[in-house]
């Protein structure tokens, strides 16, 4: 290589680190082991637990809870293999979901398999806590004030876009870690009212554990529906790596230590969160349980508003540690590829733009329950539940019918399961709720 092509790698590489230093997967790598353990939880512990118990009364006992405990073991699984995959090497780090995509399946197959995935994620999440933060302010307001003029869902949820736009603003990852912080606490304390409430209430007058479907093929298309809604549950595998890139990492102590142990944390928070809330929620109100357990309960009314408030909080936090990596993504594709200048202004439109993206989809389309089951299963069985296996079996090869490669092809199994199945009910609870729908209401 002759000196005026050494130049211009040179010049390519350093522009490429002032780019990273500017995008906010990458401009800050000083996080601690426990951001990784907060970020998680507001990543995991999301407003699909709410509609766990619903769930359940569409499995029933036996299903329901064998689902919820296979969910768990596959997902803090493939969890561990991201983890791992993230420096399969010291010094080289994916610190994207479509770079570790990429090195398993090429530079443009990896980002065809990897980026429509990662982007259904993390989009379909938003919207879907862009209509819950509206339902749960909606919710304060009409427990607080009875004889108020009734307000349009609509208002609610572009209220809640506004808080969003002006949080959208913060510049990296890690600056939105004490946001991510009253989320996660805000996501146990609603888990814990949810719960307990249901505990504190008993098991109501007249509860039926049966069906809550008239006829066999209402059953069977519910009980396709409620995968989707405990697969929304796990949807933070979309969001592990680029948590881990702020964790710096060092041959002594690479960053999949400190991962790991915020990553355990986590999940030992979902298993305090999800089995009480699903388990407890159906016990209490059997095939009567509402699609949003918050829903069910009506008193104490400070208790639920008080529920409602954390709701709203967690959300607000979660939309944020999920709306990143699109932030990122947008911005890395308008400088790299469309050649704008990493400005201020270029940051401010395209935030903003998605921001409001979301919201016209959520006050469009504001169906909870169908919402839940349709991510849930189309999209986020393949991003949580197989691809991390799919990737694993390509770089390491396991030896067949080894221990790694029965676990893998179990997880892979499933999640194609959930995939298929999951959307096929979840479209026909949408259609059902949309038939007296009118728009914008």
């Amino acid at each position: 290589m002759n000196p005026e092509e050494q130049q211009h790698q040179c010049q390519i590489k350093w522009k490429e680190k002032d780019i990273n230093d500017w995008l906010p997967i990458t401009k800050s790598r000083n996080a601690k082991w426990w951001y990784s353990a907060f970020h998680n939880v507001t990543a995991v512990v999301g407003a699909g637990v709410l509609g766990f118990p619903y769930a359940m009364s569409e499995l029933g006992w036996g299903w329901g809870v064998t689902i919820l405990l296979l969910s768990w073991i596959c997902t803090l699984y493939t969890a561990w293999q991201m983890i791992e995959m993230h420096e399969p090497e010291p010094g080289k780090r994916f610190d994207r979901y479509h770079e570790l995509g990429q090195h398993a399946f090429g530079e443009k197959l990896g980002l065809w398999i990897v980026v429509p995935q990662q982007l259904m994620v993390d989009v379909g999440i938003n919207i879907v806590y862009m209509i819950t933060g509206g339902n749960s302010l909606k919710k304060i307001y009409d427990i607080l004030c009875d004889d108020c003029e009734p307000i349009r869902r609509t208002y609610f949820i572009m209220i809640y876009a506004c808080v969003q736009i002006v949080l959208s603003h913060l510049p990296s990852f890690n600056s939105i870690a004490g946001v991510s912080f009253a989320a996660a606490v805000m996501s146990v304390g609603y888990s814990t009212i949810a719960w307990i409430t249901s505990l504190h209430r008993g098991v109501q007058q007249g509860v039926k554990y049966s069906s809550r479907f008239s006829s066999d093929a209402e059953s069977v298309f519910g009980f396709f529906g409620a995968l989707g809604t405990i697969a929304f549950g796990y949807a933070a595998h979309s969001v592990i790596l680029e948590i881990q890139a702020t964790i710096p990492s060092t041959p002594e102590k690479p960053s999949k230590i400190a991962m790991w142990r915020g990553m355990v944390v986590a999940y030992a928070v979902v298993a305090l969160c999800y089995f009480p809330v699903g388990i407890l929620g159906y016990w209490a109100f059997g095939n009567s349980v509402e699609d949003n357990i918050l829903l069910s309960l009506e008193k104490p009314r400070w208790l639920i508003v008080a529920a409602n408030i954390f709701v709203v909080v967690h959300v607000t936090g979660s939309y944020q540690v999920f709306g990143v990596p699109v932030f990122d993504m947008l911005e890395s594709f308008m400088v790299k590829w469309m050649k704008f200048k990493p400005t201020w202004f270029l940051r401010f439109i395209t935030r903003n733009t998605y921001v409001l993206f979301t919201l016209f989809i959520g006050v469009t389309f504001p169906f909870f329950g169908g919402l839940l089951g349709f991510f849930g299963g189309f999209v986020f069985a393949p991003a949580s539940y197989f691809l991390p296996c799919i990737m694993w079996l390509v770089l390491y090869r396991p030896k067949i019918f080894s221990w790694s490669w029965c676990a893998n092809w179990f997880c892979i199994v499933c999640g194609v399961l959930l995939m298929v199945l999951a959307p096929i009910g979840a479209l026909r609870q949408i259609i059902l709720e949309a038939k007296d729908y009118k728009f914008y209401s």
